[in-house]
């Protein structure tokens, strides 16, 4: 079988099932996943149904695979999943570096709305 995926994809999926230890997925007609639960969240997670639901498309990230099954281990817990699939770290790469550039604006305008009611 020709496998089509490398670790650290991001892969589009179909939730399949559950269980207590994680949620199994469907990629394609060849290709399912197991979102372990480990790989689900940074913070605890007590109930695996609380992230997705049965039949909902989601986003994956590769963490490793097996040709002869064509079985992937995925993870969502350093993307959005529910969203588009981009890393959380990627997306947050610039931190407080708008709310710097436009705080000097919003005081002044502020300023100037507290000027003009008096």
């Amino acid at each position: 079988m020709l496998f089509m995926f490398e670790v650290g994809d991001t892969v589009k999926c179909v939730v399949t099932g559950f269980k207590e230890y994680g949620i199994f997925v469907k990629i394609d007609d060849n290709t399912s996943g197991l979102i372990h639960i480990s790989e689900i969240s940074k913070s605890f997670v007590n109930n695996v149904l609380d992230y997705a639901e049965l039949g909902e498309e989601i986003y994956a990230k590769v963490i490793d695979y097996d040709e002869e099954t064509g079985h992937l281990k995925l993870s969502i817990k350093n993307i959005n999943y529910m969203l588009d699939g981009k890393d959380t770290a990627e997306s947050n790469k610039n931190g407080f570096l708008p709310l710097k550039e436009h705080l000097n604006i919003w005081i002044n305008e502020k300023l100037e709305e507290f000027k003009s009611s008096e």
